[in-house]
C-alpha cells in the first residue's frame, strides 16, 4: 500500500521532514517514490515552515494513497491558509541585490538532455525519479557486485592453492616412499 508521510532529515536536535509518497514497507527516511513537500517544524525568521504540493497529493490520495495521521493534519493547515505562509515568507526576504555581471547558463546533465530528447516517453516520470538516484544505486550496485566478484576470485585463488600444496605433498610423499623401497 502506499502512504504519503514524513520522512525525516537534518541535524540532531533540529529536524526537518519532506512530505513523500512510498510505499509502507520501506524504512521510515529510505527509498520514496515523489516528495512533495516539506516540514520545517524549527523555521526561525524568513525560514518557510511548510510547502506542499497540493496538487500532486491530491492526485496520490486519488490513486489510493494513505496520509499518515500528522501529514494529515499539516495537509489542513495548509489548505487553511497557504497564502499566508509563503506571503509571511516572501514578507521577511530583504530585497535581492542588482547583479550586474552576467549569470551563466545552467550545466544540462547528459541524461537531462537524453530525456528532453525522448520527450513524451518519459514524460509523465516524476521529478524524483529522474537518473541521479538511480544513477547513484546503479553505482552502489556494481561497487557491490565488484566486491562480491573480487571476493570470489580471493576465494578461488585460496582452493587452487591448497589442492596446488596437496599434489605437491602426495608428490612428496610419494616420492619418499620410491626412495624408502629402492633403499630396502
Amino acid at each position: 500500500m502506499v502512504s504519503i508521510r514524513l520522512s525525516r532529515g537534518g541535524a540532531k536536535k533540529r529536524p526537518f521532514y519532506h512530505i513523500v509518497v512510498t510505499d509502507q514497507r520501506n524504512r521510515r527516511d529510505g527509498r520514496y517514490i515523489e516528495r512533495l513537500g516539506f516540514f520545517n517544524p524549527v523555521a526561525r525568521g524568513g525560514e518557510q515552515k511548510l510547502q506542499v504540493d497540493v496538487a500532486r497529493v491530491e492526485y496520490w490520495v486519488g490513486h489510493g494513497a494513505q496520509p499518515s495521521g500528522r501529514v494529515a493534519a499539516l495537509l489542513e493547515t495548509y489548505r487553511k491558509s497557504p497564502p499566508a505562509v509563503e506571503s509571511e515568507a516572501e514578507a521577511e526576504k530583504p530585497a535581492p541585490k542588482e547583479v550586474k555581471a552576467v549569470k551563466s547558463e545552467p550545466k544540462v546533465d547528459s541524461v537531462e538532455a537524453d530525456s528532453e530528447a525522448t520527450g513524451a516517453a518519459e514524460a509523465d516520470v516524476p521529478e524524483s525519479e529522474s537518473s541521479k538516484p538511480a544513477a547513484k544505486k546503479t553505482a552502489a550496485k556494481k561497487k557491490t557486485a565488484t566486491k562480491k566478484a573480487a571476493a570470489k576470485k580471493a576465494a578461488a585463488k585460496k582452493a587452487t592453492a591448497k589442492k596446488d600444496e596437496a599434489k605437491q605433498d602426495e608428490s612428496k610423499k610419494a616420492e619418499s616412499k620410491e626412495a624408502d623401497a629402492s633403499d630396502d
